[in-house]
C-alpha cells in the first residue's frame, strides 16, 4: 500500500495541537473584523505561503498573497495579509509564523549555499528533520535550489555503514539490491568500497566524510578504471558554507547537507494588526 501524504490534514493538526480546547485569551476580545500583515524583520527567500494561507482558511479567515514562494524579499516588506475575525487570526498566528519563518529560513540558506557551487552540482537536503516537518522543509529545500532526495525510506534503497555491519558483505548486500531494483545508492568510507560499488552497478554512490582531495583522488580512480560516467558521486558529511566551494570544484554531482533541514534559524517575522 502506498501512503499518500495530505499537507492540509498536516496542517490541521498542526493548528489544532497549539489551540487544544481554545484560545482563552483571544476569546476576551469583543468580536471585530480586521486587516492584519505578516512582515519580515530581514531579508530572504519566501517560502510556505500557501501553507500559511491553508491554515487561516481553516478558520475561515481570507488571505491575500503578496510576495510568492522562491521570492527575495528585504527587510520589511509586507509577505501577506489576512483579513477575518479578530479572535481567528490570533487563533493561527503562532502556526502561522512557526511554519512560514521556519520555511523560509530553510529556502534561505539553500539559496545561499547554491550559489557557491556551480550549476552542474546539485545540493540535496537528507532525512534529517523534525517529525512531521519533513514534507515542509523538502519544499522549502526544493523552492530555495535544491533538491529533495529520498523523502522516504521507500523511495530508494540506500545502502550505508549500519546495513553494511548488520549483513557482513557489501557486495552481498548490492546483489541482492539488484535483484529488486535498477537504481540504487551505496555509501562508502574507502576507495575499495568505491570501486567495488561502482563495478558492481551502483547508480549513486555517496562519498562520506571524503575531504575535497580524497574526493578529487577518487574520482581519478574511477576514470582510470573507466567507471566514472557509470555513477553519479555524492558528497555528504562535514560541508559547511565554508568548504561548500571547494567541494563543488571536486567534480561531485551531488552535495547533501543535513543541517539545511536540521539546525536552521528561522527568518525573524511578525503578524502586525
Amino acid at each position: 500500500m502506498v501512503l499518500s501524504f495530505n499537507p492540509k490534514k498536516q496542517l490541521s493538526e498542526f493548528l489544532s495541537e497549539d489551540i487544544g480546547k481554545g484560545d482563552i485569551t483571544s476569546d476576551l476580545l469583543s468580536k471585530k473584523k480586521i486587516t492584519a500583515t505578516i512582515i519580515s524583520r530581514e531579508n530572504a527567500v519566501v517560502a510556505g505561503v500557501n501553507y500559511v494561507k491553508d491554515i487561516f482558511k481553516i478558520k475561515k479567515c481570507n488571505v491575500k498573497i503578496l510576495k510568492k514562494d522562491g521570492t527575495k524579499i528585504k527587510a520589511n516588506q509586507v509577505i501577506m495579509s489576512i483579513t477575518g475575525d479578530a479572535a481567528k487570526i490570533l487563533m493561527c498566528e503562532r502556526t502561522a509564523l512557526n511554519l512560514l519563518t521556519r520555511m523560509s529560513g530553510i529556502a534561505t540558506q539553500t539559496n545561499f549555499l547554491v550559489k557557491k557551487i556551480p550549476k552542474k552540482t546539485k545540493l540535496y537536503a537528507t532525512r534529517k528533520t523534525a517529525p512531521g516537518l519533513r514534507y515542509f522543509d523538502k519544499e522549502a529545500v526544493e523552492i530555495g535550489g535544491g533538491g529533495k532526495h529520498r523523502l522516504r525510506l521507500d523511495e530508494m534503497i540506500m545502502i550505508k555503514d549500519n546495513h553494511i555491519a548488520i549483513e557482513g558483505s557489501l557486495e552481498r548486500l548490492i546483489k541482492k539490491a539488484k535483484k529488486k531494483y535498477k537504481k540504487f545508492e551505496v555509501e562508502v568510507e574507502n576507495t575499495s568500497d568505491l570501486i567495488l560499488a561502482a563495478k558492481s552497478g551502483a547508480s549513486i554512490i555517496m562519498l562520506d566524510n571524503f575531504s575535497p582531495i580524497q574526493i578529487k583522488k577518487a574520482i581519478t580512480m574511477l576514470k582510470h578504471e573507466k567507471l566514472r560516467n557509470k555513477v553519479s558521486l555524492e558528497a555528504s558529511g562535514g560541508i559547511n558554507s565554508k568548504n561548500i566551494s571547494k567541494y563543488g570544484k571536486t567534480g561531485v554531482d551531488i552535495i547533501s547537507i543535513g543541517s539545511i533541514t536540521n539546525s536552521i534559524k528561522g527568518i525573524d517575522m511578525s503578524l502586525e494588526i
